[in-house]
């Protein structure tokens, strides 16, 4: 697909990961130009999907940093849509931790301005932890979106989610609020 404005789709080991090919086809619909960033884990997850992700997006799909003095083979980004941002991605991003190629990429796209929204998927437990409730309020305070709650994503009971409560469209849609 080509377009002028360029997503990095982040996507992260928690179960929607599975169907980020979903996620991909929203916004290629909405007329992104999607490259796939994902974590390390989230790579190993989608291990022998990776050629057809890549094909569909029209470009490599990343998972680790490159070396110095390589080129770039993604071209920049006009907006990064998170999704799914698990609690680790959330907390280690709102720490500006970048031990990750994800990581890093949204980490400075706080500091460059480019808009970013973050579209969870994680159980009650784990948004119960204080830790949680800080990084959500950091990131906000950033400018991040981070659709948690009603009309983004709300926490399941523990050991109990389903691919039906993630919302592909909504992380999409949300993007039409931060970009121009």
């Amino acid at each position: 697909m080509t377009s002028s404005r360029v997503l990095y789709l982040v996507a992260c080991a928690a179960p929607p990961s599975q169907e980020v090919h979903t996620g991909i086809a929203t916004a290629q619909a909405a007329g992104w130009d999607v490259c796939l960033v994902l974590t390390p884990s989230a790579a190993r997850w989608l291990e022998n999907d990776l050629p057809r992700l890549a094909e569909i997006t029209g470009h490599p799909v990343r998972s680790a940093y490159k070396r110095p003095g390589e080129p770039d083979v993604l071209p920049a980004p006009d907006a990064i849509l998170v999704a799914p941002a698990t609690s680790n991605t959330i907390n280690k991003w709102a720490q500006g931790i970048s031990d990750t190629l994800a990581l890093g990429l949204i980490t400075e796209a706080i500091g460059l301005g480019v808009p970013l929204v973050a579209l969870p998927y994680l159980n009650q437990a784990q948004a119960a932890h204080p830790a949680f409730a800080r990084s959500v309020a950091t990131l906000r305070a950033s400018g991040v979106a981070v659709l948690l709650g009603e009309g983004g994503f709300v926490p399941h009971p523990a050991r109990k989610g389903t691919l039906e409560t993630f919302s592909w469209d909504a992380g999409v849609a949300a993007l039409a609020t931060v970009t121009p």
